[in-house]
């Protein structure tokens, strides 16, 4: 059984397919149309819904995600917001009256996942800011509108004059999350079933028992299998709610990331270590995917597009895999052996991520290139990791993604680098071994001609943003 409140509703859910979407739970089960279904992939945001969860601090903690990929078991211990629970006694929440005075609806498809994003903002930031309201927005698509009144709105729902009767739930709901959040949650309908462990230990003794289990964190790919290619999962095993698998400590030596800690979470002490991860991070899907997905979902996937995977090989970062109650520590760039194949053996688990701290000598950026700015897949991914003394490359790390079919570092380019200076010519000999590194592919997303001048490009924007110094690289501050 699942049990969450629906607004203010406890909702109790027992006989259910595991692999039923929270969207198709509330159109199809509760009839609650005004959440739209658009891609059915994470991409469009017109289904974003908002749930809150209790905080480390005993606070209600607000986050956009996609209903369309997300299952109905996540829900466990969650406060479930739809468009249906914003207005009050006829009254419109600031953002659904903003949009309605700003103009920002037109055919309107798209308008409650606007709005729930909006929503979720206004709980999150106390002012405006146009740069986190581009982020918060970052996952839903107009079609019609177009983003100018929509930002409007955005800016306007702070008005005072909008202010409506005080949003805020009772005190009570805080104490009913954490209640349910005690309770084990599991599922089962149609012969298929879901768990969902509290601890690591319990989530290894029940892969052991169901090896053939599929293992579901934040879902934002997975769920696409379900969406897509009208797959069924016949057991599911939750992740998030393994309380050690979602805490992140900070060593002496390294970061010691849990391997189902969301972007959202992680991102503040990555960026603390790696400013420069800022512009990376604030692309990598959008913030309903970033809410939702996890850094170990995105290596265990092995896609060979994946963002994170490039930037940890860099860092020199490492997993600890369990099976059972054995550990082994395994280096990131042995990890991936083939088109999403990894070394995990069957029963086996990604537990945690270890990154190595910042050495004070290290040079580092990270790049992205896709066909748009927000909520896409990467084309290019590239990490660069360089250990200088003065303008001389002592060692160097090089991590490249969609230029082969795994995520791999650029061994040779390293070795042109290496006990030389930083100048034109050292790049220029940097980007001619890449040829021996890689041998991309031509698909819809690029050429191989493209994928190899652009993997040259960023080591040739590494030199010249060489002389920027760290603390001029703008740190998005994530919610």
């Amino acid at each position: 059984m699942i049990t969450f409140l629906l607004n203010s509703i406890e909702h109790r859910i027992d006989d259910i397919d595991p692999n039923t979407t929270v969207l198709d739970y509330l159109r199809d089960h509760l009839g609650r149309t005004g959440t739209k279904e658009g891609c059915a992939s994470g991409d469009c945001g017109a289904c974003t819904v908002v749930v809150a969860r209790v905080s480390a601090d005993n606070q209600l903690q607000y986050r956009s995600i996609n209903a369309c990929i997300t299952p109905i078991g996540s829900l466990h211990g969650q406060q479930l917001l739809t468009v249906e629970d914003l207005a009050a006694d006829g009254d419109l929440h600031p953002a659904q009256e903003a949009m309605v005075e700003c103009h920002g609806s037109q055919c309107g498809f798209c308008t409650p996942g606007f709005v729930m994003s909006l929503y979720a903002h206004y709980q999150n930031h106390a002012q405006p800011d146009r740069q986190e309201i581009l982020e918060s927005l970052g996952g839903n698509l107009c079609r019609c509108t177009g983003y100018r009144p929509i930002l409007d709105a955005a800016v306007a729902m702070y008005d005072p004059a909008l202010e409506a009767t005080p949003d805020q739930p009772p005190h009570n709901v805080r104490g009913t999350l954490a209640a349910m959040a005690q309770v084990p949650a599991d599922l089962k309908g149609d012969n298929h079933r879901y768990f969902a462990p509290q601890s690591s230990a319990e989530l290894a003794a029940l892969y052991l028992q169901h090896p053939d289990a599929r293992l579901v964190a934040g879902a934002t790919d997975l769920s696409l299998e379900l969406t897509q290619s009208l797959a069924t999962i016949t057991t599911l095993i939750h992740t998030g709610r393994a309380t050690d698998l979602t805490d992140i400590q900070e060593t002496s030596n390294h970061l010691d990331i849990g391997a189902a800690v969301t972007y959202s979470d992680s991102a503040p002490l990555l960026l603390h270590q790696w400013p420069e991860l800022h512009e990376l991070l604030e692309r990598l899907g959008s913030k309903q995917i970033r809410n939702q997905g996890t850094i170990g979902g995105n290596i265990g996937n092995a896609s060979p597009i994946g963002d994170m995977p490039p930037v940890l090989l860099a860092l020199n970062a490492s997993v600890i895999l369990r099976c059972g109650k054995q550990r082994r520590s395994v280096p990131l760039d042995t990890f991936f052996v083939g088109y999403r194949r990894t070394v995990l053996g069957k029963g086996e688990f990604i537990e945690r991520i270890h990154v190595p701290r910042r050495h004070a000598s290290t040079l580092f950026r990270a790049y992205k290139i896709s066909k748009r700015i927000d909520d896409d897949i990467s084309t290019v991914c590239g990490a660069f990791a360089l250990d200088m003394d003065g303008d001389r490359v002592t060692s160097a790390r090089i991590a490249y993604g969609g230029m082969a079919e795994i995520p791999r570092r650029a061994h040779y380019c390293e070795d042109a680098l290496r006990d030389k200076p930083l100048t034109e010519a050292t790049i220029n000999a940097a980007v001619a071994a890449l040829a021996e590194d890689f041998c991309p592919i031509s698909d819809f997303r690029a050429s191989a001609d493209y994928r190899m001048q652009v993997a040259g490009n960023l080591l040739r924007r590494l030199q010249l943003s060489h002389n920027l110094p760290a603390q001029q690289l703008q740190v998005t501050h994530y919610a």
